[in-house]
């Protein structure tokens, strides 16, 4: 391959990277927003990224209205991580603390995604994601567990 070749494409790969990164925040957001909404969560939260000049090594999300146990219930600290890293490349964000009602998710990060990959072309083909317990497990009444034929008693 080429010098003049690689440096041709350079642009395009940068776009394809920048529209990779759009969808990942996209689908991240839209899984968690989807269970904030599923489960009822709301309140004001404060969600920071990891700083290591704080000795905050993981990010949190912290509740200013309602239970900071109900937050901890819902969300693993992995999660928190997806979640502040989507938000923070949506928003353009570096060292992300930000302050948002979590009811309105989808408004303020879901929706000016879809937006900014629709205006690029890109089709929203992702089917609803099935509910997953606390474990990453799909819960024994989801869809998806069951066998055909099974009926609730049935597992």
């Amino acid at each position: 391959m080429k010098i003049s070749e690689l440096l041709a494409t350079h642009r395009a790969l940068l776009e394809q990277t920048r529209l990779a990164n759009l969808a990942q925040a996209y689908a991240t957001l839209r899984r968690l927003a989807e269970r904030v909404r599923r489960t009822g969560l709301c309140g004001l939260v404060n969600l920071r990224q990891p700083n290591a000049a704080e000795e905050r090594f993981w990010a949190s999300l912290t509740a200013l209205e309602g239970s900071q146990s109900v937050l901890e219930e819902h969300f693993r600290d992995e999660e928190l991580m997806e979640l502040a890293d989507a938000v923070a490349f949506a928003r353009g964000l570096t060292n992300l603390d930000l302050t948002f009602r979590l009811e309105a998710m989808t408004a303020l990060f879901v929706v000016p995604l879809e937006f900014a990959l629709d205006q690029a072309g890109v089709s929203l083909d992702l089917e609803p994601e099935e509910p997953r317990d606390s474990a990453g497990d799909t819960p024994w009444w989801s869809a998806r567990a069951r066998h055909p034929g099974d009926t609730p008693n049935q597992r």
